[in-house]
């Protein structure tokens, strides 16, 4: 007898997504050296958006300076990014797995998405799913298999490119146990360093880790996440609510370093208008404002504050021009970013899906 059907989690995520839209695009870049970002001008101030897998193995990587990529492959094709055309794709992508038979499909962005499935075989749907994705999009994905989302996220790793990977709580120490923190899903440099003035370096350590220790350190809310997350647990169910933004955000690299206060002032001032436009049309108030800011050469810091819940564009532009009198006015500034953050509404989506991103 074959084994009987139970939930499982699939992760899926599309191979150098950006970058293999482009090539569907433009066919004769197959094989080549791709660098997706900005304008595509490496003389411009922009960052790296992804790259083909070609120009990764010469050390390019997404984040990275557009101008430092293009010295480290320097033969590559460099390409402006084209939002709504990764938007369509990645639409594409969603509804066929929305079509799957019986699949509940969480989005994670424009890459990324948890399938939760009740089958026997995993692996075959995974393929199945594989298939029908090419099929319809001509745009290959891995597929993490897990019984949580954690793992099936971890699993995605280990299948890359167009491959296929189960981690479960039988297999998660012994395929995990000795790698360091910060290849789990959510633990960044900054937070692996405090766990290893803990004496905690692995995934191992940390799930054995106290957990009095940890909330600690952490707090109560992410010390039980990272006791959690060493031992890949957590929700095991794939929520297919559509996701409510907490807020909405702009932000500007600046081709010339802003130097006089006035001009960051007014920089400030036009990024609170772009976000003050997106929160208007969600209808929810805001209740804070960050303010981001990239000293030159690269240097990053963010200014918050909380406000009483408001529709008041008037009290929002207030807290963001108070928060830009933090500004240092001797430095120059490359980068300005205003975020706003609204109440969120009942039916909105719970729980926590920890990510490397965002600010």
């Amino acid at each position: 007898m074959g084994e009987p059907e139970r939930p499982w989690v699939l992760h899926v995520d599309l191979d150098q997504f950006v970058a293999a839209v482009e090539v569907l695009r433009r066919p004769e870049l197959a094989g080549r050296q791709v660098i997706v970002g900005g304008r595509g001008d490496p003389s411009e101030r922009a960052v790296v958006s992804t790259a083909s897998y070609e120009a990764r193995a010469l050390g390019v990587g997404s984040g990275m300076p557009l101008r430092i990529a293009a010295r480290k492959a320097p033969e590559a094709v460099l390409l402006p990014v084209d939002k709504e055309a990764y938007d369509a794709a990645s639409a594409e992508v969603m509804g066929t797995l929305r079509d799957l038979p019986g699949a509940t499909v969480q989005v994670l962005g424009w890459d990324e998405a948890f399938v939760g499935v009740r089958v026997a075989d995993p692996e075959a749907y995974a393929v199945a799913l594989q298939q029908a994705v090419l099929a319809r999009t001509r745009l290959h994905c891995t597929v993490g298999i897990g019984d949580t989302l954690v793992r099936a996220k971890v699993a995605t790793g280990f299948g890359k490119p167009r491959g296929v990977f189960r981690l479960t709580e039988a297999t998660w120490l012994e395929v995990m146990g000795g790698r360091p923190t910060v290849d789990l899903w959510g633990v960044g440099t900054k937070v692996s360093r405090r766990l290893a003035e803990h004496g905690i370096s692995t995934v191992a350590e940390l799930a054995a880790a106290d957990l009095d220790m940890l909330t600690g350190e952490f707090g109560p809310r992410m010390g039980e996440w990272y006791c959690l997350l060493g031992r890949g647990e957590g929700a095991s169910q794939v929520d297919d609510t559509p996701w409510v933004a907490r807020g909405h955000s702009r932000e500007t690299t600046y081709q010339q370093d802003l130097t006089e206060p006035g001009q960051v002032l007014e920089a400030v001032r036009e990024l609170t208008l772009s976000v003050l436009q997106d929160v208007a049309a969600e209808g929810r108030p805001v209740v804070r404002v960050t303010l981001k800011v990239r000293y030159a050469p690269f240097v990053t810091t963010t200014f918050g504050h909380k406000i009483p819940p408001t529709h008041d564009p008037d009290v929002v532009m207030s807290a963001a021009l108070e928060l830009a009198g933090r500004i240092e006015p001797e430095r120059p500034v490359r980068l300005l970013g205003v975020r706003a953050e609204m109440t969120m509404p009942e039916e909105a989506r719970t729980g926590h899906t920890p990510t490397r991103s965002g600010w």
